[in-house]
């Protein structure tokens, strides 16, 4: 099964899949926290979402409360959360679990990707990034403290987005 034909559900509860969501963009999904350490990351993402959504690139957000309960809301809660703190605009799916025996096939698939050191396997914690094209290749992986902004995520947007 493609990536893009896994289904997934909005943070509003809508079941859809990965691709109807995303409808032909690239995306940068990443599992997402209101109560981290690096919760300010979303800042970074709003402003990928701002400069790259007009050329087809949407970011993800995929809630998960697997990390010292650091993701406690309702869905509401973090809507409000992201909209009203950081300015989120891009889509959210409803919590999710990346890790463990009740990992999302989202997520069994996208930890098939390897970093840049070459490691693939679990999550580490909040806001760890993957890259999809269009097609639904999952073409980077970026872990948890590599900033939405950082030069090399930034690099593999454009070359994404321009391929």
């Amino acid at each position: 099964m493609s990536i893009l034909e896994i289904p997934v559900r909005t943070l509003d509860g809508t079941q859809t899949t990965l691709g109807g969501l995303l409808g032909g963009r690239a995306a940068l999904v990443v599992n997402v926290a209101s109560k981290c350490g690096l919760t300010p990351q979303y800042a970074g993402l709003a402003r990928l979402q701002e400069t790259y959504g007009g050329r087809g690139f949407t970011v993800v957000g995929v809630p998960c409360n697997q990390f010292m309960g650091q993701e406690p809301g309702s869905a509401e809660e973090i809507q409000e959360f992201c909209s009203t703190t950081y300015g989120v605009d891009f889509p959210l799916l409803g919590k999710t679990e990346v890790n463990g025996d009740g990992r999302h096939p989202l997520y069994a698939s996208l930890t098939q990707t390897p970093d840049a050191e070459g490691a693939a396997g679990d999550i580490q914690w909040n806001f760890e990034k993957f890259l999809v094209d269009g097609a639904g290749e999952v073409v980077a992986r970026f872990r948890p403290r590599t900033e939405p902004e950082a030069s090399e995520v930034v690099a593999a947007i454009d070359k994404t987005l321009s391929a």
